[in-house]
């Protein structure tokens, strides 16, 4: 126990920082991952995207936050991106991220953010390097 009493997350610095999870209530990785970061006394903001989709302006914005292309934010099991010809290795990143703006099903899950981090948890325990 820290001196001056108990862990208290409120008066934490770590932990008073603003989080984030774009999150699938029907995706186990998505509610494993949220169970992480309340289990650390974490109350996300939770984003169910689904209902919700983000701007290309917000993918962008994760995007850069997570270091990729929007071709690694891609799930490519999803029957969307067969049908829409994601598959393909030429397609422009722009014609990318109109799909996953239209198609947010197709965005891998979960995203947490954590100030200028961000992580996608898969596994779950991803999201927790962010918060160090």
């Amino acid at each position: 126990m820290p001196a001056g009493g108990p862990f208290n997350p409120s008066t934490t610095t770590e932990y008073r920082m603003k989080v984030s999870i774009y999150h699938n209530p029907k995706c186990a990785k998505s509610r494993e991952a949220l169970k992480l970061l309340e289990a650390r006394g974490i109350a996300p903001v939770v984003i169910d995207y689904l209902r919700h989709p983000p701007t290309t302006r917000e993918i962008g914005n994760l995007l850069a936050l997570l270091g990729i292309t929007p071709r690694e934010l891609l799930r490519t099991k999803e029957e969307e991106y067969k049908k829409f010809g994601l598959d393909n290795p030429k397609l422009p990143d722009k014609a990318i991220l109109a799909a996953l703006v239209e198609h947010p099903k197709l965005m891998e899950r979960p995203i947490v953010v954590s100030g200028k981090k961000a992580a996608i948890g898969r596994p779950p325990e991803n999201v927790l390097k962010i918060l160090k």
